[in-house]
């Protein structure tokens, strides 16, 4: 995953994975996900509440792999975000699994087809997803006659009692973010968005709608002690898994990453838990957050 690892005196936003799981689930930092979201969209977005999702939970073993969110707007309609790590062979399927199971468990046994909710499912990976050479996709619904081509259209009657004007906006609409090592900035938002959840940087000259917010509400001394060390751990997995990745990769045995990852990661872990300590201890951080921080032993940084 494309993280920087930063010691503890040089980064200024948390990342917005980390956000997602936290700060950003505060109805007052809703203005950065309602940017984010307008800007996606293309279309002014009000979250009304956050609900409750399969991936919702901080759960330990999803803690460098899975993040999901799961938001309703002013309109009713559900809005799943969820951001993937890991590389994951089937994730295509996983998006149409989980964008299902939204359809059916917001409709009330008794209630008509017609108040089935419409789900926009965001997904935004670090890692290469499928075949293409852009780094934003959207799909969406269409009904296209195999002899004419035309494409199936709504009722007049249709468009004035569902409030849409075409067919696509009743079924749900996918979208994939692939920013792993996005780095143009530019003056386009949603550029300067994907660039934001590629780098956790925010260019003095962002303008997109919600990096003005996220500039002052993820800044990393805004969160106290404990946070800021559970952010660190975070991020050294997240270096750990980038590294076992990178290694897999190289070694041609990504169908075999799942099974090796436990491996990989133990091999990996107390070489770049040293590289870390020596930044922190080069930079006077005290021997006690180390070893916090890293998991080492008091004789392993003493070696360094």
């Amino acid at each position: 995953m494309h993280h920087k690892y930063y010691t503890m005196g040089d980064r200024t936003y948390i990342s917005f994975d980390w956000a997602l799981k936290r700060l950003l689930r505060d109805k007052a930092n809703f203005d950065v996900l309602e940017g984010f979201l307008s800007t996606l969209l293309e279309t002014q977005i009000k979250i009304h509440r956050l609900l409750e999702s399969e991936g919702n939970q901080d759960r330990e073993e999803a803690k460098y792999n899975r993040v999901d969110m799961l938001a309703e707007n002013a309109d009713g309609e559900l809005l799943l975000i969820e951001v993937q790590g890991e590389p994951e062979f089937a994730y295509f399927q996983r998006i149409l699994f989980g964008t299902s199971k939204l359809v059916t468990e917001y409709i009330d046994g008794g209630k008509n087809f017609d108040n089935v909710k419409k789900v926009y499912s965001i997904n935004i990976v670090y890692f290469d997803l499928g075949q293409g050479t852009d780094f934003v996709y959207h799909g969406k619904t269409e009904f296209r006659g195999i002899h004419n081509h035309d494409v199936l259209c709504l009722s007049p009657f249709q468009r004035q009692k569902f409030k849409v004007d075409e067919v696509y906006q009743l079924y749900p609409e996918y979208y994939i973010l692939k920013v792993n090592d996005f780095n143009r900035w530019s003056k386009v938002p949603l550029e300067q968005w994907v660039y934001f959840l590629s780098t956790s940087e925010i260019p003095e000259d962002a303008d997109a709608p919600g990096l003005q917010a996220a500039r002052e509400k993820l800044k990393f001394m805004r969160m106290n002690r404990d946070e800021q060390v559970a952010y660190d751990r975070y991020l050294m997995d997240r270096v750990i898994l980038k590294n076992t990745m990178i290694t897999a990769r190289g070694e041609g045995k990504m169908e075999g990453y799942a099974e090796g990852r436990a491996e990989g990661r133990a091999e990996g872990a107390t070489s770049k838990a040293l590289e870390i300590a020596s930044r922190l201890k080069a930079k006077g951080t005290p021997i006690d957050v180390i070893l916090e921080l890293t998991g080492l032993s008091t004789e392993e940084i003493g070696s360094i």
